[in-house]
């Protein structure tokens, strides 16, 4: 008898520790093992890109510190923390279905029969304690263990999602502040040629009041003064709203001398990050772990609707003490205790339990879908980066050598009207292009910077965003 009982428990035991949930094979990733080369391409690089932090990145003790403060401050980031921590909360939830809840109760009563003042009567009273196991379910077939295997796969899911906020927030304050720079140049710019106008619009009054020039000359010079001044209207609107933008970031107010004066500080803040590193670096961005821990959680549900196939076995358990005398409530005789159990098992329910089964193999070949969408996703993000840092070069060196030779032709063209040569209509057209080339050669090493942001966010290599286990 004692050895049947010793294999009923051992067969029970071995039964609780066994899992429904197929095991979560990753696929191999469904991107070329190398990034694109050719003419749009960098040269590949025989170093393995490393994980660098943002600080490794951009090197600008400014862009830094408004950085700290972001990671500090940023309201959308505490959101994103928050909902960590509740998910981290489920997981203990979940899990504490796995272990017994002990509870305990007391009570007390008190009868009087009635009896008055004949003095053959009188009243009596009752105490109880008691303690128990409430219905604590053996989980024969992994139903809790999965259940439990699902959340934490989702908690950490959570987890990469605020890393993804993280990465998000310390990309889009570098953006800011480079445009920042951008928008400062471009105002100084606008500034210029404003300056330069008013002078043409005086020296083109005083040929009209000496005969010399027309009255169309004057107008002209007068667009051209006008058109600078808005100009310089909308870029101080654009140098508030990049304010704005960046006091959002950082989740308070900010310190003018944090920011650049020009992209000529702003470029060379921003290391340039190499290529021609294995595709596989994009299993580490924070979007495509956030995919996986999801298959997993996939997997995990097949599990809990596998074991919902199977009876569950429910026990319980209660022992305490009872007496009509607070004095005898410990006696020997006050003790009692009584356990039991009961197994429930569904004989029909139109394959809904079966259908369930279904639903989480179709949940889980979706989350596999997206999990390998996120990598090629991943894959074209970065592709598409490297494409420009491969041409961005050229591209910055043509725009310097179109506003030097803008800048040339206005010289000239103003020296032949101011010598009779030609008219002021090409002047005029010389200033423009100039002006036009300027604000092109500033949007060009905007973009090149802007690449550099853009490489960092898409290869997810922040360092400091490490991820903990729930």
């Amino acid at each position: 008898m004692i050895g049947a009982r010793s294999l009923l428990m051992a067969s029970t035991l071995a039964l609780a520790g066994c899992s429904l949930a197929p095991k979560t094979v990753l696929p191999a990733p469904p991107v070329p093992q190398s990034w694109p080369a050719g003419d749009a391409y960098l040269l590949q690089s025989e170093a393995a890109l490393p994980i660098l932090s943002y600080k490794s990145v951009f090197t600008d003790s400014r862009l830094q510190s408004l950085t700290d403060r972001a990671l500090a401050n940023n309201r959308d980031l505490r959101v994103a923390y928050a909902n960590v921590a509740a998910a981290r909360a489920q997981v203990r939830v979940t899990r504490s279905g796995q272990f017994p809840e002990l509870g305990i109760s007391a009570g007390a009563g008190y009868s009087d029969n009635g009896s008055g003042g004949t003095g053959s009567g009188g009243g009596s009273g009752d105490f109880s304690l008691r303690g128990g196991i409430t219905a604590f379910e053996l989980d024969l077939f992994g139903k809790l263990a999965n259940a439990t295997e699902a959340d934490r796969n989702r908690a950490l899911g959570t987890e990469a999602a605020s890393r993804t906020v993280r990465l998000a927030l310390i990309a889009s304050l570098a953006d800011a502040w480079a445009t920042y720079g951008a928008d400062r140049d471009l105002l100084k710019i606008a500034e210029d040629t404003a300056a330069n106008a008013r002078e043409s619009v005086r020296l083109t009054k005083a040929r009209l009041d000496g005969g010399v020039a027309p009255r169309t000359d004057l107008r002209q010079a007068e667009q051209i003064l006008a058109t600078a001044e808005d100009s310089i209207a909308q870029q101080r609107t654009a140098l508030a709203q990049d304010e704005n933008l960046i006091r959002l970031l950082v989740g308070g107010d900010v310190d003018r001398t944090l920011l650049p004066a020009s992209l000529t500080e702003v470029t060379p803040a921003i290391v340039s990050l190499p290529a021609g590193v294995s595709s596989e670096i994009l299993l580490r961005r924070p979007d495509v772990i956030e995919a996986e821990y999801g298959l997993r959680a996939a997997n995990a549900d097949i599990g809990v609707a596998r074991a919902q196939l199977f009876p569950s076995i429910s026990l319980t358990g209660l022992l305490g003490f009872a007496s009509n005398a607070l004095g005898s409530l410990f006696d020997s005789g006050s003790f009692n205790w009584s356990a039991g159990g009961d197994a429930t098992a569904t004989i029909f329910d139109a394959g809904g339990r079966r259908a369930g089964v279904a639903v989480s193999e179709a949940q889980r070949d979706a989350a596999l879908a997206g999990y390998e969408g996120a990598i090629q996703t991943a894959f074209r993000e970065v592709a598409d980066a490297l494409a420009v840092q491969g041409t961005i070069s050229e591209r910055v060196r043509a725009a310097t050598a179109n506003t030097e030779a803008a800048a040339d032709t206005a010289t000239l063209a103003d020296a032949r009207y101011k010598g009779g040569v030609d008219s002021f209509l090409s002047s005029l057209d010389a200033q423009r292009s100039l002006y036009s080339a300027r604000r092109s050669e500033v949007g060009t090493q905007l973009l090149l910077a802007q690449t550099r942001i853009a490489l960092f966010r898409t290869l997810g290599g922040d360092s400091s965003a490490g991820s903990t286990t729930p």
